[in-house]
């Protein structure tokens, strides 16, 4: 697997004035589905903060199902098995992985499950606490 997307790169896909929109839309594009791929957890990430957004960012839950839809149909969805839950967990817990970090963590653990030549992400400094197998691979867009 060639790019493992997390979901800060996903987020601004779909938001044509996002800072990060045209950076993160390109990798989403650029890859045939076999060479990219994210965690099955940013699906509902994803929809989650589209759908809680402010104001005129916020979407209806027909069209956060809409941009889950086109998620599905362009990227490789990667999950873990229960088993793989737990050694995750155990792993991360054991160096301190607090709180919502856990989730990055999670996603670290599904790209390197796909074997991503690169995790990119917008969000470095979680993704920088996750060892060497992680940093090796981390990239922004």
């Amino acid at each position: 697997m060639k790019a493992f997307l997390d979901t800060s790169v996903l987020v601004p896909v779909f938001y044509g004035d996002h800072v990060h929109h045209a950076a993160s839309l390109d990798l989403f594009t650029r890859f045939p589905k076999k060479d990219v791929c994210c965690g099955a957890h940013s699906l509902l990430e994803v929809y989650a903060t589209l759908t809680r957004m402010p104001g005129k960012y916020r979407i209806s839950s027909e069209q956060g199902m809409l941009f889950i839809t086109n998620i599905r149909e362009r990227l490789t969805i990667v999950s873990l098995s229960a088993d793989e839950y737990g050694d995750m967990l155990q792993k991360f817990t054991s160096i301190g992985i607090v709180g919502g970090t856990i989730y990055d963590a999670f996603l670290a653990t599904c790209a390197l499950k796909a074997k991503a030549e690169t995790l990119f992400t917008w969000n470095t400094r979680h993704y920088g606490q996750f060892g060497p197998d992680v940093t090796r691979i981390l990239k922004t867009p």
